[in-house]
């Protein structure tokens, strides 16, 4: 086989190979380009049990991810994949005590854990000392119509943003998309955030890739509602 030849065989393997990779995603509901998107119901379910946590200082007075001045004083709680303002109530499974709260940030990006409260709202569920407590968090209305749902997965939080800027660079060209996201506190923390699907599933899917692709690269795959 002449030299032409050989180079137009490695080109043409290239193109396959990256035709196969963008398939994957699309299959997956997730993509680096511009997506139709229709309205539909956020896929979230109704109830979840796990550990839940709380946020005060330093995070109180500085910016949530909703673009509002956090107040640890408010009822309000983190959440990585219910949209901002769902309502939700939250059971302490260890002493019965209930307590309502807006859904206005993004967390608890911590493995095991499904919401994360404000002080006053983890001081009424009686839960300020302990720190963490198992619970059972129901939506109170669920929102009929979410227009632009997408939905990611962070692979990675650092506090020098070259070093999140790189892992992006990485994930972009292996995933389609991908940003670095600022979660406000001192220092401010900078999240990385891969794909863009269309439901929890298949960000689900995709953090699973990425956790089978990565070993032990990198940290826990944590999927999480895609803000605007």
């Amino acid at each position: 086989m002449s030299p032409r030849d050989l180079l137009w065989k490695g080109r043409l393997n290239l193109a396959v190979a990256l035709v196969s990779v963008y398939g994957v995603l699309f299959a997956l509901g997730c993509g680096g380009w511009a997506q139709v998107r229709v309205p539909t119901p956020p896929s979230v379910s109704p109830e979840e049990v796990g550990v839940a946590s709380w946020y005060g200082h330093p995070y109180h007075g500085r910016q949530a991810a909703n673009g509002k001045i956090y107040d640890m004083g408010k009822l309000t709680a983190a959440h990585r994949t219910l949209p901002f303002g769902t309502r939700v109530r939250v059971y302490n499974l260890e002493n019965d005590r209930i307590v309502d709260v807006e859904i206005t940030d993004r967390g608890p990006f911590v493995d095991g854990r499904i919401i994360d409260l404000s002080h006053t709202a983890a001081r009424n569920l009686g839960m300020q000392r302990a720190g963490i407590v198992r619970v059972r968090i129901e939506i109170l209305p669920i929102p009929s119509v979410v227009s632009g749902d997408s939905f990611a997965v962070q692979v990675g939080a650092f506090r020098i943003r070259a070093n999140a800027e790189r892992l992006r660079a990485e994930m972009e060209q292996r995933y389609g998309f991908a940003i670095v996201v600022p979660r406000q506190g001192s220092p401010v923390l900078w999240r990385v955030v891969t794909g863009r699907c269309r439901n929890p599933e298949a960000a689900q899917t995709l953090a699973r890739q990425i956790r089978s692709d990565e070993t032990d690269r990198l940290g826990p795959a944590f999927v999480q509602r895609l803000d605007d």
